[in-house]
């Protein structure tokens, strides 16, 4: 019940946050910068942007009041989340004030997503508990020993960076995340109902940020939505995949964040196929990458892509749901 409680406070929280944000960055001129690449997108110049605060600020207060018995992992979760959005924050902070649409180096932004990845990929090496990964429609953990070090350094690097490159339409990396976190918290009460004791009191504390941020995002896409009043920004969409990375990680349903997070998948590949081909043919795949601009250069709708991708994953989260509630 708690959760709820969550869920409804940081809404409300964010609701009445995110115009007083919105008045307080066009005071200062946190313009978008918008890419010389994507002309479809010029209109949207200069709109607000560093609304992950919106959620952020809301979601670690809030948490923060909720949790139960050993705090050390969700604090450290919260702590990933805020890193994460400070990076974003450097990143949009740096765009703003020298009005380019380059923020952070690539090199600068991967070094400091190393740092914290490696740091949580320690955290749950020292923690037995926290090294064993569920299986996806299963019942089986699957303790990784000393690989888990890597393989969360990679869960992290792949997440989050396939949430910032989808984030690049009105209400998009916003809409997709909101289902993500929905979705994950059923998955991780499915798990916390099979094994129980104190692995269930660390997922319901994690749980309890998953209701918080999706309450938050659920106030912040009502201003987000085209046409955006305000954009989440690098300060969002950096917070946003480390909060999945963390979370998932350290509840072990890592394995779930391909298959609820397909269409941030989608993102990343069609990235990673263009630059691929084009290096090797000097001809593109995609008109342009990532996969969502692609479609916008073929003619669609910017609403109508985004309500896809949202779509897609609600219905790949509500099987998966389903899949597990037969088990």
């Amino acid at each position: 019940m708690a959760e709820y409680f969550v869920f409804l406070i940081t809404f409300v929280v964010s609701l009445i946050f995110a115009p007083f944000y919105i008045k307080f960055a066009k005071k200062l001129k946190f313009g978008q910068t918008i890419s010389e690449y994507v002309g479809e997108h010029n209109i949207k110049q200069g709109t607000p942007t560093m609304g992950g605060l919106i959620f952020i600020l809301p979601t670690i207060i809030v948490s923060l009041f909720f949790f139960k018995g050993q705090l050390l992992v969700p604090i450290l979760c919260l702590a990933v989340f805020g890193a994460y959005g400070l990076v974003g924050f450097l990143d949009d902070y740096i765009k703003i004030k020298f009005k380019r649409n380059l923020g952070l180096r690539p090199y600068q932004k991967i070094i400091f997503q190393l740092l914290i990845a490696v740091i949580v990929a320690f955290f749950a090496f020292r923690n037995p508990e926290l090294s064993q990964i569920w299986l996806p429609f299963s019942n089986i953990r699957v303790n990784f020993g000393w690989l888990i070090i890597p393989f969360v350094v990679l869960v992290f690097v792949a997440t989050t960076n396939s949430v910032n490159l989808t984030d690049g339409l009105d209400g998009l990396a916003g809409g997709v995340s909101f289902i993500f976190f929905v979705v994950m918290t059923f998955v991780s009460s499915f798990y916390m109902r099979s094994v129980g004791g104190e692995y269930a009191l660390q997922a319901q504390n994690l749980n309890i940020i998953f209701f918080g941020v999706s309450g938050g995002l659920l106030a912040f896409l009502i201003f987000n939505f085209f046409p955006a009043k305000i954009f989440m920004g690098d300060t969002g969409s950096l917070a946003l995949g480390g909060l999945m990375s963390v979370v998932c990680v350290l509840n072990g349903t890592s394995l779930y964040i391909p298959i609820v997070g397909v269409m941030f998948v989608v993102s990343s590949v069609s990235v990673i196929l263009q630059v691929l081909h084009f290096k090797r043919t000097r001809k593109r795949i995609f008109l342009m990458a990532p996969f969502h601009h692609h479609l916008e250069h073929k003619g669609m709708y910017e609403t109508k892509i985004v309500f896809i991708y949202i779509v897609v994953t609600f219905l790949i989260g509500l099987s998966t749901v389903f899949v597990l509630s037969i088990l």
